[in-house]
């Protein structure tokens, strides 16, 4: 009888600490900023930005900037993640929508999140397994993420705004904000 399997870590990371404290919720979102991670997959930035648009709205979240990683398939480098932890009061990472980006879109947020930065990664439904299987190798089991409805590459400029708009309780549940 074989025992259970070893979940190993694509990107390479899983000889970092394991550590699942989630970074200091702010109180509200009034007037922060927002940093938005681009992780290079089609549709990414629209399905971004209207979910900016929606915590402006929904909770007064102030500016965004936008952040464009190299690869969808690995975490956003060192460098870049201390960059926007250090110019972002909350993030928004997306998309996942394969299963290589969402490990890599929950790595991102999981990363943000040690580094004092409260983050939402979002991956589209059928990739919950993927994000799950990384925040577990992260060592972060618990790691709660955002999901997507399924799919979100192919989608049109109205679709993109249903599914922000559909995600925006996950998301504000996430910050620790009142919806």
């Amino acid at each position: 009888m074989t025992g259970p399997e070893k979940l190993l870590d694509p990107t390479g990371l899983d000889d970092r600490a394991a550590d699942d404290t989630l970074a200091p919720r702010p109180p509200g979102l009034r007037g922060l900023t927002v940093g938005l991670l681009d992780n290079t997959k089609p549709n990414a930035v629209p399905l971004l930005r209207e979910i900016h648009a929606e915590l402006r709205g929904r909770a007064g979240a102030g500016t965004s900037i936008l952040y464009t990683k190299d690869y969808f398939g690995m975490p956003a480098a060192d460098d870049l993640l201390k960059r926007i932890a250090g110019e972002c009061d909350v993030v928004v990472t997306a998309v996942g929508d394969c299963g290589s980006c969402s490990a890599a879109t929950v790595a991102d947020g999981i990363l943000l999140e040690r580094l004092g930065t409260p983050a939402v990664s979002v991956v589209s439904d059928s990739f919950l397994v993927s994000g799950g299987a990384m925040a577990k190798v992260q060592g972060f089991p618990g790691y709660a993420f955002a999901a997507a409805r399924h799919p979100v590459a192919s989608l049109d400029e109205k679709q993109i705004r249903e599914r922000a708009r559909a995600v925006m309780p996950e998301v504000l549940r996430i910050l620790g904000v009142d919806s």
